[in-house]
């Protein structure tokens, strides 16, 4: 899956993860349902997955993956985790690799159960049944090997891929992942960790598909872990609404264009709520919040003397 997403971000020239962290209150009136008969959480679940299916259609051919992010669905209940899993579907039926951001972590059984609802198979008698059917998951690496495992085992099986926690964008973060030990911060640490767990999961183009999540606004500290794991692939968020620029980006990528994915959520959510997108109806406004995004990236990438080939 690893070299898929690889061949998709150069292809469409996007290296841009759009993520559907689709809150109800986001969906504009003149879009919602007139159909009533529904329980309020029905209502707002089947509304949500309405406008993901729109979106979808507005940016599938220009970006090559999005990230649907579970607590945006959890808080709906039983029907905003069917909207969860009939985006899943949907963007995948679209051509898009589709990450779900779970952030799962567990031990044994446990990290074996939530690896095959989001990456694996569930079995049912003879059967085995695939529940969420994403194509990567996000996930806490911080309960050390016995919580990766199962995941890694469900990568190489069903040619999956996981993001690992490893420095994360949010402003507290440096209270753990910045702590040293024996001379290395505790990303550093878990940075080592998710090459080792993915030493098997290596693709054609020399990234493992267990690849780490480190935010747009810490570049040193993405400079830093690029040059000791050449062969990581990164899942990028914090650009544009967190404060990360196109500039901060660069650490994460090779020369041709290649080591990373960058996520944008809510300013292409909610992109006709931006004055410069003013009139416009929400799916052209993500449009062309995607375009613009894109072309701030590959624009960076040409001064910085990358380009994909």
């Amino acid at each position: 899956m690893i070299d898929r997403l690889i061949e998709d971000i150069v292809r469409k020239q996007s290296p841009i993860c759009v993520g559907l962290d689709t809150k109800f209150d986001y969906i504009p009136a003149d879009f919602l349902s007139r159909e009533y008969s529904m329980n309020p959480l029905q209502y707002a679940a089947s509304n949500i997955f309405q406008y993901n299916c729109t979106l979808i259609d507005a940016i599938a051919d220009i970006v090559p993956a999005v990230k649907v992010q579970a607590a945006y669905y959890e808080m709906y209940g039983c029907e905003g985790m069917k909207a969860f899993h009939d985006t899943i579907v949907y963007a995948k039926n679209a051509g898009l690799v589709v990450i779900a951001d779970v952030k799962r972590n567990d031990i044994g059984a446990t990290a074996t159960a939530y690896s095959s609802a989001y990456l694996g198979r569930t079995k049912i008698g003879d059967e085995e049944i695939p529940v969420f059917d994403a194509d990567f998951a996000t996930v806490n690496g911080y309960l050390g090997t016995d919580g990766i495992a199962p995941f890694v085992e469900d990568c190489k099986k069903y040619k999956k891929g996981i993001f690992v926690l490893v420095k994360t964008s949010n402003k507290s973060s440096g209270e753990l992942q910045d702590l040293k030990i024996e001379g290395k911060t505790v990303y550093e640490r878990m940075a080592d960790f998710v090459e080792q767990w993915g030493s098997e999961c290596v693709g054609k183009y020399g990234f493992s598909a267990v690849g780490a999540v480190i935010g747009a606004t810490y570049p040193e500290q993405a400079e830093k872990i690029r040059e000791a794991h050449p062969g990581l692939f990164v899942l990028i968020p914090g650009y544009g609404a967190q404060g990360g620029s196109a500039q901060g980006l660069v650490p994460n990528f090779d020369k041709k264009g290649l080591g990373g994915i960058v996520n944008n959520s809510r300013a292409i959510l909610t992109a006709y709520q931006n004055e410069k997108y003013a009139g416009m109806q929400f799916d052209i406004a993500a449009r062309e919040a995607t375009l613009n995004m894109q072309r701030d990236i590959l624009d960076t990438f040409d001064k910085n003397g990358i380009a994909y080939e």
